[in-house]
């Protein structure tokens, strides 16, 4: 089976990085877990986006907080969620020197729209499209689109001027022997909201579907894409 991410890029992932291709070619058949551990070098939010980070930090989704050298880590895990759909993890713990701050998300291969659907936070009430390309660098970009919040009976999409735009790529370097990540999200209209780069190493753990971690698995899953 292809990986949600080869189904995305299609042909294009080859183009990837070999250790790139490793990270974003597994499945839940594979029975393996990434776990990566470095360090970010800044993270960074606007003052302004104060009151909505706290908001989206309550859900597991950004957070008002920044540094430099902040310990991270970031697991991902690939399993069939409740509705029989191949889903793949993203934990990431920042590590403050008082407090701990996540920024988690589920990702699927949406055969409706044709491209990955990104659930973020802890209920899944937020719902991105993702364009997938391979950038310069060997590295996997992107770019979030189209959104849409789900709460029980709601429904409505997110006028693009009033959503967060997220710019992210990660890739392998070759002379420093490990992986680098560059996040941004923007604003159309107040411009940047938070960001953060850094290094890690990422190995892969057998994990069989029983030994996926609760923490792994959103409280509530979604249904619609």
């Amino acid at each position: 089976m292809a990986s949600i991410y080869e189904q995305a890029l299609g042909a294009e992932f080859r183009k990837l990085h070999p250790r790139i291709q490793e990270r974003f070619g597994f499945d839940s058949i594979d029975r393996i877990a990434s776990i990566g551990r470095g360090t970010m070098d800044r993270i960074w939010y606007a003052k302004w986006a104060f009151a909505p980070l706290m908001v989206g930090a309550s859900r597991s989704i950004m957070f008002p907080q920044g540094g430099r050298d902040i310990p991270f880590q970031i697991s991902n895990y690939a399993y069939r969620d409740g509705f029989g759909r191949e889903t793949v993890t993203w934990l990431r713990a920042f590590r403050f020197p008082r407090t701990i701050r996540k920024f988690d998300a589920t990702m699927i291969y949406s055969e409706k729209r044709s491209r990955i659907v990104d659930y973020l936070g802890s209920k899944q009430h937020l719902a991105v499209d993702l364009e997938l390309a391979v950038a310069p660098n060997g590295g996997v970009r992107i770019q979030s689109a189209d959104q849409r919040f789900y709460e029980r009976w709601i429904r409505f999409p997110f006028p693009r001027a009033l959503t967060g735009i997220a710019d992210v790529c990660e890739w392998y370097d070759d002379e420093l022997s490990c992986f680098r990540i560059s996040v941004q999200v923007a604003s159309p209209i107040f411009g940047p909201v938070f960001r953060y780069n850094g290094t890690f190493q990422a190995a892969f753990v057998r994990m069989d579907p029983h030994e996926i971690p609760l923490e792994a698995r959103p409280l509530r899953e979604q249904s619609r894409e």
